[in-house]
């Protein structure tokens, strides 16, 4: 199961290399990770979001002093603020109000790129008396985000650190999926512990082990856009796609507003719009061809899909109930043969009857002449 796991991140990987994202074609890679809030009232996630625009505009220069001001600017009124949150790679818009004396958000700021929540490894199984299962880890629920102990990048940088911390002492920031907190777990990796590995753990990592949508949020409904875009208004302008069509007619124009109808879709009106091909003088009419099926009836050209399914239950019911025909009497057995099928014979009875056959012929050809004599 973990090749296959591997196979799959690989090729997404490779695809993820080859086309980039609809994220990092119309959104910034980069913006300003939460590093703390102060500020309790402000529903602003740490590490988890990221401030990707403000007032409308992209948040495209990693100086924050200009960030500042602009938030300054808005003394007395309301700052928006877009979010970008690594919990199901999800945008939201958020209006803080921002007070005069203060003109701060009590918040803290970091330029990083929002791959940086990529690096994320999915418990999948822990091993019973492993350090993992003595430190707490849940199997599913529980994500490796980090650690205070320095940065961890890349599948290998997890695997690297602990190497680092073989029997010592090693601090993990857990994200549980099921219960949407973070906790900081503590345990010791080890190799004489009594399996395989200095963990005792099964970890994910890639695109199939993201951070999944909160379950306190609701499940997307069928038609729901699952990944969000945001839009500003110092994005490069794009033609939208109908400009980037041909320019070619359309092979059957549009009817005029005089000849729509109310209907849906008109199957004879559309038969109709279509001309026949042109004939030549000098080509011989040709009549129908031998063993042609009788055409059918063309239907009226006001009749409608209603009309069609009406006509079609009511030739059903006349033949459900049409009467059985009368002195229908049930055909006659087939005439029973003079002589039934020859019976098989043992090679015993074959040969006594074959030698009966020889000894009856000579007596036979014996009683011809004197019948002719008699009759001479």
């Amino acid at each position: 199961m973990s090749t296959v796991f591997g196979a799959l991140n690989r090729f997404i990987s490779r695809l993820d290399s080859e086309s980039p994202s609809q994220a990092s074609r119309n959104a910034s890679p980069y913006g300003f990770q939460i590093l703390r809030n102060k500020n309790l009232e402000i529903p602003i996630e740490p590490w988890y979001d990221f401030v990707i625009g403000i007032n409308g505009r992209q948040v495209d220069n990693p100086d924050p002093n200009l960030f500042a001001t602009e938030v300054r600017n808005c003394a007395g009124s309301n700052v928006s603020l877009v979010l970008w949150n690594a919990k199901g790679q999800r945008t939201r818009t958020l209006a803080l109000p921002i007070p005069m004396p203060s003109l701060t958000l009590g918040i803290t700021l970091q330029w990083a790129p929002l791959s940086v929540t990529e690096d994320v490894w999915h418990v999948l199984d822990v091993i019973p008396n492993s350090p993992a299962d003595q430190a707490g880890l849940l199997p599913y629920g529980d994500y490796i985000v980090g650690t205070p102990e320095g940065n961890v990048h890349g599948e290998s940088g997890l695997g690297e650190l602990v190497e680092d911390y073989l029997n010592r002492s090693l601090r993990l920031y857990v994200y549980n999926h099921e219960y949407a907190v973070t906790r900081l777990v503590t345990l010791t990796p080890s190799r004489t512990w009594g399996g395989s590995g200095a963990l005792g753990c099964v970890l994910g990592f890639g695109a199939l082990h993201r951070l999944p949508v909160p379950m306190t949020e609701p499940i997307a409904g069928p038609g729901e856009t699952l990944f969000e875009t945001a839009r500003f208004s110092n994005d490069e302008h794009q033609p939208p796609p109908a400009q980037l069509q041909s320019q070619s007619p359309p092979l059957y124009p549009p009817p005029s507003s005089a000849t729509q109808s109310s209907d849906l879709l008109v199957l004879a009106s559309i038969a109709s719009s279509i001309p026949p091909p042109p004939q030549s003088a000098t080509s011989p009419v040709a009549g129908p061809p031998r063993g042609a099926k009788k055409p059918r009836a063309v239907a009226a050209s006001n009749m409608t899909f209603d009309d069609y399914f009406r006509e079609g239950e009511q030739k059903s019911k006349e033949e459900d109930f049409a009467p059985a025909a009368k002195n229908t009497a049930p055909p006659p057995p087939p005439p029973k043969s003079a002589k039934g099928p020859p019976t098989a014979k043992s090679p015993e009875l074959a040969a006594e009857t074959r030698g009966e056959e020889e000894q009856t012929k000579p007596a036979e050809e014996e009683l011809e002449p004197a019948v002719q004599d008699a009759d001479g």
